[in-house]
């Protein structure tokens, strides 16, 4: 089994408490991801479960057995890092199997050991190369690699493509989606990037200061968020937050106009996604605004509009658009895409 269960989990670096109180079970041969901004103990928080950090308060469990005090080695993990940590002497073959050269496993398993990973990773090619004559995506692999001759129970990544360029992150992601679904192991993955985990979990732990702000598949983090932070923090653009307020079933915005409102309660803000966002003639939507810049990517067009709020809103259009800087233009947002959240930032509903 490869199940982790981490029950009322804390750390304390002397005064200051980074981990506050987490609890959370990892089923067997589930992709997770925690996400977060940097400070918000992500990290930290893997470096816990794979032993390379102590666990102030709580228990940690894996496959259901209490390894809390357990030193990394009696774990069964196996952690990929940021820096790929290769051996420069070494080739990619002897980089895999070293560890189970260190271990006194005999050289014909571990030559068939590292030689299954390399057909897995497509290293074939590069099994007698040194780490200076590989790419970074291959030296990726290479420590990827490493990692799965020891024939783990779970896999522990630290931000693994943070040193590649856009082009090998989104070659690697896709890597390591594969390894996911060939190997049906547990994978736990630490990112800054939304994007790399809406693409890579079947569960999405979003952190806060030490805190579990939200789990849940990439589709229910986006769609119904439990709070402001979740909401803006989950989707690329972030998703818009305009002041309103409501009353009977009616909802005004700050510097707009009212429109429908079919949740109870009283909100304080109104959330929705630029591309749930409609164009329509000044005065005609909810909100007028002013076009200060067009962004065209291909696909998609982003419109970047002052309404009169603190902060500009984004707008999401297919292709390409005739619309110019500096036009004035209405924006509607239908009732049933809208988020509605309290003044504390609890959402209070899905329109």
């Amino acid at each position: 089994m490869g199940s982790i269960e981490l029950k009322s989990v804390e750390k304390w670096f002397g005064s200051a408490q980074v981990i506050k109180g987490v609890d959370l079970k990892i089923e067997e041969g589930e992709f997770i991801v925690f996400v977060g901004p940097s400070g918000c103990g992500k990290s930290t928080l893997l470096r816990m479960i794979g032993g390379l950090e102590d666990i102030s308060r709580g228990s940690l469990l894996i496959s259901d057995s209490d390894v809390t005090d357990h030193p990394p080695s009696k774990r069964g993990l196996t952690m990929v890092f940021q820096s790929y940590a290769l051996y420069p002497h070494l080739t990619v073959a002897e980089n895999m199997g070293f560890s189970l050269k260190v271990a006194g496993v005999p050289k014909a398993e571990i030559a068939e050991q590292v030689n299954r990973a390399a057909e897995v990773l497509k290293l074939g090619p590069f099994l007698e190369r040194r780490p200076k004559d590989l790419s970074g995506g291959q030296r990726q692999r290479v420590a990827i690699g490493r990692s799965i001759v020891r024939d783990p129970t779970a896999f522990l990544f630290d931000e693994p493509l943070s040193n590649l360029d856009a082009a090998l992150r989104v070659e690697m992601r896709y890597e390591i989606a594969k390894l996911h679904q060939s190997l049906k192991r547990t994978m736990i993955y630490v990112t800054h990037d939304q994007v790399e985990a809406m693409t890579l979990a079947d569960r999405i732990v979003v952190l806060e200061y030490g805190k579990i702000a939200q789990v849940g598949t990439p589709r229910e983090l986006y769609e119904h968020p439990a709070n402001l932070f979740v909401a803006q923090f989950i989707g690329s653009p972030k998703m818009n937050v305009l002041p309103c307020s409501t009353q009977a079933d009616r909802y005004t915005l700050e510097y707009g106009r009212s429109g429908d409102f079919a949740l109870p309660g009283v909100a304080e803000k109104l959330g929705v996604r630029p591309e749930h966002i409609e164009v329509v003639a000044a005065g005609e939507g909810q909100s007028d605004g002013i076009i200060e810049v067009i962004e065209y990517l291909g696909a998609d067009t982003f419109l970047i509009v002052d309404c009169g709020v603190e902060e500009k809103v984004t707008v999401r259009l297919n292709g390409d658009t005739d619309l110019k800087p500096g036009a004035k233009i209405g924006l509607h947002f239908p009732t049933d895409k809208l988020h509605f959240f309290a003044d504390n930032g609890q959402a209070l509903g899905h329109g």
